[in-house]
C-alpha cells in the first residue's frame, strides 16, 4: 500500500481511503502528491481485496487545485503527464471511486470530483473552474468536467471562473448527495462500503463496459455489452444473485473468493 508524507491510504474492510493531507497547504495539489495520488489508485485497483475507492481530505478545503507556488517556482516539468493521467483516471479505472468532499473544492480538485463516480458535499461546501483567474485554460480537467455536466455548462463556468455552491453542483449533476458536515465522513462512507460489497465479478464487468463503450460508436458498444452481459448470465455470481433474491438473504458472491 502506497504512503506519502502528503497522503494517507487505509483499508477499511472493502474499501480502499484515499485521504489528501496537506490541509496546511490547502491540499494544493504538488506535483508529489499528485504522483502520489496516482500510485494510490493504482494500488487499489490491483488489489482484489478492495471494491471501492473512498476519496476524501483532511482540513476545511477539499482541494484548492495546483500548488501555484511550486508552479511558479519550477515551471512545467514531468507533471503535465502526471496530471494527464490523474484527471483521466475516472476514465480507466475499475474500481468505483466515491468522494467525500468539503469546503472549497477548487480548479484540479474539481477535476478529481469529476472523476469520481459517486460525489457527496459537506452543506455549505463551494466548487469553482477558477483557472482563468491566474491566467490559465482548465485543459487537464475540462474533459472530465464536461463528461459530468455537459460541454456548454463546463465551459460557462470556466469563462466566468466563478464559485457556485452546494444546491447547483447537486442541480448540475456535480454531486449526488449533500449532507450536513458532521455527517458527510458516514455518509460516504456507507455509500462506498454498500457499493464495495456487490459483486466484484460483475462490478468489473460494468466498469469494463463503461470505460469501453465511451470511444465506441452504438453498435460496437452494444457488442461489448452482449459479451459481457452473456458472461455474467453464465457466472457464478449472477446464479447466487438470483437465488438469493427468491431465498430473501443477503448473497455471498462465489467472486469474492
Amino acid at each position: 500500500m502506497s504512503t506519502s508524507p502528503s497522503l494517507v491510504v487505509s483499508q477499511e474492510g472493502r474499501v480502499r481511503r484515499i485521504t489528501l493531507a496537506r490541509p496546511e497547504k490547502r491540499n494544493a495539489l504538488s506535483v508529489e502528491l499528485c504522483e502520489s495520488l496516482l500510485a494510490a489508485f493504482d494500488d487499489a485497483e490491483s488489489d482484489p481485496a478492495t471494491g471501492a475507492i473512498l476519496l476524501d481530505a483532511q482540513g476545511k478545503v477539499f482541494c484548492a487545485g495546483m500548488d501555484l507556488d511550486e508552479a511558479l517556482e519550477k515551471g512545467p516539468r514531468g507533471e503535465l503527464e502526471a496530471h494527464e493521467r490523474l484527471f483521466t483516471v475516472g476514465f480507466r479505472i475499475g474500481k468505483p471511486i466515491v468522494a467525500a468532499v468539503q469546503g472549497p473544492v477548487l480548479a484540479g480538485g474539481l477535476g478529481l470530483l469529476c472523476n469520481a463516480h459517486v460525489a457527496v458535499a459537506a452543506m455549505g461546501s463551494s466548487f469553482g473552474v477558477t483557472e482563468m483567474r491566474v491566467g490559465m485554460f482548465p485543459f487537464v480537467i475540462f474533459r472530465a468536467m464536461a463528461h459530468v455536466m455537459g460541454e456548454r455548462r463546463a465551459l460557462e463556468l470556466t469563462l466566468t471562473a466563478r464559485i457556485f455552491q452546494t444546491d447547483e453542483a447537486l442541480r448540475i449533476g456535480l454531486v449526488h448527495q449533500v449532507a450536513p458536515e458532521f455527517e458527510l465522513d458516514d455518509r460516504a462512507n456507507a455509500l462506498a462500503h454498500t457499493i464495495a460489497n456487490q459483486s466484484p465479478f460483475v462490478m468489473n464487468a460494468g466498469m469494463t463496459y463503461l470505460n469501453q463503450a465511451r470511444s465506441m460508436n452504438s453498435d460496437q458498444a452494444g457488442e461489448i455489452a452482449r459479451a459481457l452481459r452473456t458472461g455474467i448470465f453464465r457466472s457464478a455470481d449472477f446464479a447466487e444473485g438470483v437465488a438469493a433474491f427468491k431465498e430473501k438473504r443477503k448473497p455471498v458472491w462465489p467472486s469474492l473468493g
